[in-house]
Formats: structure tokens, sequence, C-alpha cells
């Protein structure tokens, strides 16, 4: 396809997902992890196929007004959950935008906090009962980060 195409139904000129798509993909499949739901799960729980929750965590399809309004409530989030803390260059990247686009957006750089790895480890981290340890393995965490900070922080 050529890179001058108008945007279709939201989608990047090249016909790829379009990034806010993406990002609230990306934000139900944080969620969803995070409650250590399985695909099939929630798929259950909406009367959808376990393939149609990975298409919406992996953008392909887009999600409409009450399938997202019902996403929240299985997840236990409001709808602006999905949105929150998506950067300016994903913004600029809504269908509205696009429809005047001739050439890819730029992204940027993949969100970690949606990382199979961020999301065992905060999942692991919250399974420490004990307050104490807890407080403890955080200040770890940020010493061999080189975050330390003032104590009690």
């Amino acid at each position: 396809m050529p890179a001058t195409r108008k945007s279709s139904r939201g989608r990047t000129p090249s016909g790829q997902p379009n990034p806010i798509d993406v990002y609230v993909g990306a934000r139900l499949r944080m969620r969803r992890s995070m409650l250590g739901m399985s695909q099939e799960a929630l798929a259950a729980a909406l009367g959808l196929t376990f393939q149609q929750v990975q298409k919406y965590e992996r953008g392909a399809n887009r999600i409409g007004a009450s399938r997202l309004f019902d996403l929240a409530r299985a997840l236990g989030v409001a709808v602006d959950y999905f949105y929150e803390d998506m950067g300016e260059d994903v913004v600029a990247a809504s269908p509205r935008h696009m429809a005047r686009a001739v050439v890819e957006p730029d992204v940027g750089q993949p969100d970690i906090m949606t990382s199979r790895e961020t999301l065992e480890l905060v999942r692991a981290y919250y399974r420490i009962c004990d307050p104490e340890i807890r407080r403890r393995v955080h200040q770890l965490a940020k010493a061999l980060a080189g975050l330390t900070g003032a104590p009690g922080e």
C-alpha cells in the first residue's frame, strides 16, 4: 500500500492498527494480567472467544464504547483507566489527526508498564503480605537502580 493512502477506520496510512487502539489494548492486557485472569476467563465473562480478547489486546480489533464499558466492569476499573498516562505521541495518532496523515506516526518506544516482566514483578511484589518486607524490597529495588531518596520514600 502506498504511504500516502488516507487513514481508514482509524488505522494508520499503511493500514496498521491505530496507536491509540494498541495502547488501549495494552492497558486491557496489563489489567487482566494484574488480576491473574486468563484471556479465556475474561472472554467467558463477556460472552466472547479468547481470540477476540487477543485481537483487542493487540489493537487489531477496535473496542467499541459498549464493549469497553463491559471490559471496564469485568476488570474492576473505570473506563478512563484505558486512557490513563497516554503519551502525547499516541494522542497525536487519533483518527481525527490520522485522516490527514500521509506518513506513519512515530509512537516512540513500547510502554515498559505493559511488558510481561513488569507485570510479573508487580504481581509478585503485591503478593508479599508483610508490609515491612514489602517496604524493604521497594527500598532494595530503588537502591539497585540508583534511585535512593530520603528515608521513608
